[in-house]
């Protein structure tokens, strides 16, 4: 059986769901795993995570993983498959969904790689678990798949492999040593005020105008209190308050995103982001603030000898297979937490998706989460499945 991956992946990009309600994504994957053949497919493993096992004899064990849900962005790429598919966010408000960082091609290059490896099972012997995780984009599917026995349940790894879109030329596969992402948490602060009428301010204990203040302070947390040899990121992306102009609300929730290259800053930054919240409370006359630290994701550390051995490999199947040069990005993965509960080394590296030709006329490049993100999906599928099955049989061999 060959798999038509463009038409594949053209199907995912057009149908995207958001974490833990990828089911038509998880049915769509149990049906090519079962197309493959040979596989032994599971389904509903941490929610809608999905595990296929490819056994072949005696050696090593190798997991494979790719991310599998969308985003709450509308798609403007303009493409004829584009999404126009909606889901509901955490609070049941209904919101347009997107592939826009890729999970989409990741799920197409782990499909047609296991592909690969029953077409050529005489050249390799060990055995393969492919992970389909849901839910990477609110860093919780690794964790729900380890909650619910990934571990315990399949065969243990000897490592853990995969790889990320990247908003470079098709063509370039970059892999890092050491720290390659950086942390990652989510912090949901409710100031407590007390509400008036908005011809009454006296009344109030405006919980608005703090927030509003503590947004601006949360501005200097890594400008001042972070060193300018490290790297860190406070982003405020939600401001949430009041329902009416002539109303003093109760409260004003806001929410956080932290970013850090290691854990001493990751926890400078969060001991900070909790005294300026509680001092600004303080200052407005409200009661303490309520502070919601959401399960985060580490850094992403690359195995400095497994990353060696993947290069190596990548550089015998990918000719612009190099070391990656931009050290640690400041984005975030929950793929490590994988080969941390297993003990094991990781490597996750970046391949390119991005039509060449733009890099050359020099126009802007669309980002991951931009609603213009657009893999050159016929030229980078081949990439991606030459890299990984090349980074697979670098242990299995």
């Amino acid at each position: 059986m060959t798999l038509d991956l463009l038409s594949l992946y053209q199907d995912l990009h057009a149908h995207p769901e958001l974490g833990f309600q990828e089911h038509r994504t998880a049915g769509v994957v149990a049906d090519r795993l079962a197309e493959i053949g040979g596989i032994e497919v599971t389904t509903g493993v941490g929610g809608t995570g999905v595990v296929g096992v490819l056994s072949n004899g005696d050696g090593p064990v190798v997991w494979l993983r790719a991310d599998m849900d969308g985003l709450p962005v509308q798609e403007r790429t303009g493409l004829p498959y584009a999404s126009t598919h909606t889901g509901r966010d955490d609070e049941g408000a209904e919101v347009p969904t997107m592939h826009a960082c890729g999970h989409d091609i990741h799920v197409t290059w782990l499909l047609g790689t296991l592909e690969r490896l029953v077409d050529d099972r005489g050249a390799w012997h060990g055995t393969v678990v492919a992970v389909f995780q849901p839910a990477e984009e609110v860093i919780s599917g690794a964790r729900a798949m380890l909650e619910d026995g990934l571990v315990e349940r399949f065969p243990e790894p000897d490592v853990v492999l995969g790889q990320h879109s990247a908003p470079a030329p098709v063509g370039i596969v970059a892999v890092g040593s050491g720290p390659v992402m950086a942390s990652s948490d989510r912090l949901t602060v409710t100031f407590n005020g007390r509400g008036a009428h908005g011809s009454a301010p006296q009344a109030s204990l405006d919980p608005i105008v703090t927030a509003a203040s503590a947004v601006v302070r949360l501005q200097t947390v890594v400008s001042r209190e972070v060193s300018p040899s490290d790297a860190g990121v406070v982003t405020v992306g939600s401001f949430h308050a009041g329902t009416r102009p002539n109303i003093i609300p109760d409260q004003a929730v806001i929410e956080i995103s932290t970013r850090a290259r290691n854990e001493e800053t990751r926890e400078r930054i969060i001991a900070s982001i909790e005294r300026i919240v509680r001092a600004e409370s303080e200052a407005g006359g409200l009661d303490a603030p309520t502070i919601e630290r959401a399960p985060g994701a580490e850094v992403t550390v690359n195995d400095a000898d497994a990353a060696s051995r993947v290069l190596e490999a990548l550089r015998g199947a990918v000719p612009d297979a190099r070391d990656l040069e931009i050290g640690l990005a400041m984005a975030s993965e929950d793929v490590g937490q994988l080969a941390t509960a297993a003990g094991v080394p990781l490597v996750y590296w970046f391949t390119g998706i991005t039509d060449p030709k733009l890099f050359r006329r020099g126009e802007e490049i669309p980002s991951n989460h931009s609603p213009f993100y657009a893999p050159q999906a016929e030229t980078a599928i081949p990439v991606g499945v030459d890299a990984l099955t090349a980074a697979a049989r670098a242990w299995l061999s």
